[in-house]
């Protein structure tokens, strides 16, 4: 697959907290990092996100006195309860130091309104409050997006799903991610993958 002058690498949440080792670790999350470095290469435009809650945030099990991995109904719905994590101006919020991407033209944060988590670089979890990234990559001359990172059936797969949504096309370069698969969510969200036309490829198939 050759990569243009109109694609786009959207690096999602490769953050310590989900990496071994972190408070919210993604199994084997840190293996992404060589495959992201590697074929960052080909690409001339490079985004990064990173989830960056406040303390006492919504989806956090604490705040709810419950385990992780429960759940409890928000104003837009369910919403999963996840221990403390990426907490911001901690070191598990913080870039992965091995994550060596220097050419990252914007670092989008998200997650950062206490009452309502974010999953997708599009849009917050009521799938109506954009993060502002359709317009900053409609601005740009942006119209494809390839995206990796963590984890795979959550924020790297809704990220994919708001894209394509908005009109884009969306390519998961799947041997980039890892994923969390809570309650069978990968298949789930692979199943909204082929309804939607995300793409799948792996990193061998892209190219300069």
């Amino acid at each position: 697959m050759e990569i243009g002058s109109n694609d786009v690498l959207i690096v999602i949440d490769v953050q310590n907290d989900f990496c071994p080792g972190g408070a919210l670790a993604v199994p084997d999350g840190d293996k992404v990092i060589p495959v992201i470095n590697r074929i960052a290469a080909s690409f001339e435009h490079v985004i990064l996100t990173q989830d960056w809650h406040p303390p006492g945030h919504h989806s956090f099990a604490s705040l709810h006195e419950k385990l992780p991995f429960e759940s409890v109904d928000a104003s837009y719905g369910p919403q999963t309860l996840w221990p403390d994590h990426c907490v911001q101006g901690t070191v598990g919020a913080e870039i992965h130091v091995d994550l060596r991407l220097t050419k990252a033209e914007l670092i989008l944060r998200k997650g950062f309104r206490a009452g309502i988590d974010s999953y997708s670089a599009f849009s917050e979890n009521d799938r109506t409050t954009a993060t502002g990234l359709a317009g900053y990559l409609r601005e740009r001359g942006l119209t494809r997006v390839f995206l990796v990172g963590l984890a795979y059936d959550y924020c790297v797969g809704y990220s994919a799903l708001d894209a394509r949504r908005l009109g884009l096309p969306a390519v998961i370069v799947k041997d980039a991610c890892r994923a969390i698969d809570l309650n069978g969510s990968v298949a789930q969200i692979e199943a909204e993958f082929a309804k939607a036309g995300v793409i799948l490829v792996e990193s061998k198939d892209i190219s300069k």
